[in-house]
């Protein structure tokens, strides 16, 4: 049966007003009037900024969604917390701040809504890890209304050419390492970077921004629609203001987080992950807001759940087009209309029906019909982006998780990404520390074909960089991109292709096997098998079970690498920050599972 609205509950913002007298005087002052303090109180939450395009648009929506709240009897008030951008980062030292921030965006949202005494919010994220800090905020906070309304996608830039579609910001890796080896002319390189992001929205592929979208529409916390909308179209504008109003509905019939996010829902969520190959970053944050509602979410439900699912969406990085397309193909809703017969459509969301029923209003006002004009502009066939889930790209999913000596707690790879003749490597280790290492290696030809490139000390105890140039490196060079690896106990961009195993855990700094991996090391990886093992030293095979013991006799003289960690918010993360298989959290921060 369908899930129920909670029964109405007094006015949280009313109690509070008859507790602390300045609430009202200070409410006047901040341009409401005397009717507006007896509405239903609305946080609209934003990481609205001016640093980023992804952001940059987000006061638009926020106007939008306070229209929502007031025409529908509710008052709005409107707090920020701007993200930071993983493609800025990207390389440097700064990439160690991007996974924490995900927690301060959550930690920054539940104290904005609990110091304001509101009765709900809406929540207007932009960048990778805001998307999923609002989420966890939204989960934490479950006994009140919550609606998050994504900040859309940018149109791609102009045809790259060799055959790779259009130019996006993902394929700046490729060019620069294209311009490190000679294969390109640097005027050409620096036009199709400045064309890369030609306007506001999240990146025009499906990296981790645009994954959370799409999981979001899943969950049931995002309207129908709403997920990888073109940023630059007017419907993400009358997107926000149905938020707005939708949520002064849900606070007066009392619908809550708590009834909208179920373990089904959960499982909706990881279903649409596979069948849109979406971020390995996924695999980080949905264990914790599943943990902040009450579920204990492991990888291996990534796993159960990916090995029955369909790969349907081919979109960049793992397929050929942009986000832009996708959604002109149906996005989300398309894919839940393919999967209707594996999800659990009776799963309750935040426009009060549930997921079938939803589906039921499109088809009856012909959205499917309708959204796919804009793709003759492009001269494609829905079929050309979304496949039906009889004719998939990939049966399995994109994503697998793979345990052995080497990775105990696990480590994560997106299958989808590899070519499968790639699926299973036998190669010589070539342990390195820090993704500068690698790209040095990289670049004087010290790695070579049949290695399997190690970098470590990247978990979460340093921050868990992205090691986005390591993988383009590899994956845009023809001698390597056929024979090489990467395995490491940091993680992955959106946008990475290739055989890249990444949230080795326990990680290196933690003590982890990954730490004593020795040069010449024989390394297997078995997709299929799901298994990650040293098999053999100094280039001779001993077999997994012996190299098990060689490994553990190694930790026993290991000393963990010293570290000139920062002060300051770093600091404290390294300390607190749980496995990656856990999610890579501040530790002792986030509510244990039910």
């Amino acid at each position: 049966m369908p899930a129920q609205p909670s029964k109405r509950q007094p006015l949280h913002s009313q109690t509070m007003r008859k507790k602390a007298p300045e609430i009202d005087a200070l409410k006047l002052g901040a341009d409401w009037d005397s009717e507006d303090l007896v509405k239903p109180w609305v946080l609209v939450e934003a990481s609205y900024g001016k640093s980023m395009p992804c952001s940059m648009h987000l006061d638009r929506l926020r106007q939008k969604v306070e229209e929502g709240v007031w025409s529908h009897g509710g008052a709005p008030a409107f707090h920020y917390f701007t993200g930071i951008n993983d493609g800025v980062m990207q390389g440097t030292e700064a990439m160690r701040y991007s996974l924490l921030f995900r927690d301060l965006s959550s930690f920054a949202a539940e104290a904005h809504f609990r110091g304001g005494h509101f009765d709900g919010m809406v929540l207007i994220p932009a960048e990778d890890k805001d998307a999923p800090g609002y989420l966890a905020a939204a989960a934490r906070l479950m006994d009140y209304p919550a609606i998050l309304v994504p900040a859309g996608t940018m149109e791609a830039g102009p045809e790259l050419g060799r055959g790779q579609g259009a130019m996006t910001l993902e394929k700046v890796g490729t060019i620069d390492s294209m311009l490190r080896r000679g294969e390109i002319e640097r005027d050409e390189y620096e036009w199709l970077r400045e064309v890369s992001c030609p306007n506001f929205g999240t990146c025009a592929f499906m990296g981790t921004a645009e994954t959370m979208q799409v999981m979001a529409e899943a969950l049931g916390l995002a309207l129908p629609t709403s997920a990888c909308v073109p940023a630059s179209r007017r419907l993400i504008l009358e997107l926000a203001r149905q938020a707005g109003s939708q949520i002064v509905r849900n606070i007066e019939v009392g619908l809550r987080t708590r009834d909208v996010l179920s373990w089904e829902s959960f499982e909706n969520a990881l279903m649409l992950h596979a069948a849109i190959a979406g971020s390995t970053n996924a695999l980080l944050h949905m264990p914790v807001i599943a943990r902040e509602a009450g579920f204990k979410l492991t990888l291996e439900d990534f796993d159960r759940i990916h090995r029955r699912t369909p790969w349907l969406a081919n979109v960049r990085p793992s397929g050929f087009h942009p986000t832009t397309a996708f959604w002109y193909a149906g996005g989300a809703q398309y894919l839940i209309r393919e999967l209707r017969g594996q999800l659990h459509m009776d799963a309750l969301t935040v426009t009060g029906k549930t997921l079938g029923e939803n589906l039921e209003a499109l088809e009856k006002h012909a959205f499917f019909e309708r959204v796919v004009r804009y793709l003759a502009e492009s001269n494609l066939d829905v079929a050309d982006v979304l496949r039906p889930a009889s004719k998939p790209m990939g049966k399995g999913g994109a994503v697998s998780i793979l345990h052995g000596n080497l990775a105990p707690e696990g480590a994560v790879v997106k299958h989808s990404a590899v070519v499968k003749a790639m699926w299973k490597l036998r190669g010589r280790a070539k342990p390195v520390e820090g993704q500068e290492g690698a790209l040095r290696a990289i670049f004087r030809n010290e790695v070579h074909p049949g290695d399997i490139l190690i970098i470590r000390y990247e978990g979460p105890r340093r921050g868990c960089p992205e090691q986005f140039y390591v993988t383009e490196a590899i994956a845009s060079n023809r001698k390597l991109n056929e024979s090489v690896a990467l395995v490491t106990d940091g993680r992955f961009s959106g946008a990475s292709r290739g055989p890249a195993i990444g949230h080795v855990s326990p990680e290196a700094m933690a003590g982890g096997p990954v730490a004593v991996a020795e040069e010449d090391d024989l390394i297997e990886i078995d997709i299929p098998r799901r298994a990650l093992n040293v098999v053999g030293v100094d280039g001779k095979e001993v077999g997994a079970e012996r190299a098990t013991g060689i490994l553990k006799q190694r930790l026993q003289k290991w000393k963990p690498m010293e570290w000139d960690v920062p002060p300051g918010i770093l600091s404290v993360y390294s300390e607190l920050a749980t496995s990656a298989a856990d999610g890579g959290y501040f530790r002792r921060t986030f509510a244990p599972p039910r």
